[in-house]
């Protein structure tokens, strides 16, 4: 019979790349969903020393189970401090978070975000949430780790609003506007696995997803996506993190569809 941890979902596989991101002894700024459990799933394995902190003021947390949000109260006990916003972000104003997680509506081909609005600022087709912290999280953090649904729509030549700057135009045009962190390092999407270019910073695609081709990602995405040359399979999780995901960290399938 073969291992019942050897299959995985998309949305396994999303958390097991975002967790390979982290490094032992990061200071790690973390949001609800994917990013948590990808990151919980880094401290449980390869990185067990990552400090763990929220936009709610929590800070080095170790909790028993895993929360539902950046609020939730099981983040308190044994953490090294519980404060509150001004705290969370305080971090990366501070220039000491070496890994922010984001998310958004829309990304362009160097990085840039949008949270806020779809078509025209002033009389928008569709108005999102906004910011949150997500500003402070990508102009203050050494990088950033993307994590989005992979559509033409959403992956877009050029946003039409920039809630948090990426590389901006491309070059040194991030450091021209004297942004403290270092931008974003690489996206994981539902289709694959981009990252940037040293020098132009254009995102190019660096590993496609089980059961795809480089042709399928290039077809969802709003430009001329470039390819490295030895783009790749993304790499299958190993069937004991699979087990850690279902069975110690969301067991319910709270965050992660139960198959």
């Amino acid at each position: 019979m073969a291992d019942k941890y050897t299959d995985f979902t998309l949305q396994e596989l999303m958390a097991v790349a975002a967790a390979r991101e982290i490094q032992d002894g990061e200071k790690v700024i973390i949001g609800t969903g994917l990013p948590l459990i990808g990151a919980f799933l880094a401290q449980k394995t390869h990185a067990p020393n990552i400090v763990a902190i929220y936009e709610s003021g929590a800070i080095d947390c170790k909790p028993i189970f895993t929360p539902f949000s950046v609020a939730d109260p099981v983040l308190v006990p044994g953490a090294a401090m519980q404060g509150g916003l001004v705290e969370g972000l305080g971090v990366v104003h501070a220039g000491d978070l070496d890994v922010g997680f984001l998310g958004g509506a829309q990304i362009d081909k160097y990085g840039n975000l949008n949270a806020h609005v779809i078509g025209d600022y002033r009389n928008p087709k569709v108005r999102f949430a906004g910011s949150g912290g997500s500003n402070d999280i990508g102009a203050g953090c050494k990088r950033t780790i993307v994590m989005m649904l992979h559509q033409k729509q959403r992956f877009s030549e050029k946003v039409d609003f920039i809630t948090t700057p990426g590389y901006l135009g491309g070059g040194k045009e991030r450091e021209k506007m004297g942004f403290p962190g270092g931008g974003p390092s690489v996206v994981v999407s539902t289709m694959a696995i981009l990252r940037f270019h040293p020098e132009t910073k254009e995102m190019y695609l660096a590993s496609y997803h089980p059961g795809l081709t480089v042709e399928d990602v290039k077809a969802n995405t709003g430009w001329d996506l470039k390819v490295a040359p030895d783009v790749k399979e993304t790499e299958r999780p190993a069937p004991e993190l699979i087990r850690i995901l279902r069975e110690e960290l969301d067991p319910t399938g709270i965050f992660l569809k139960k198959k």
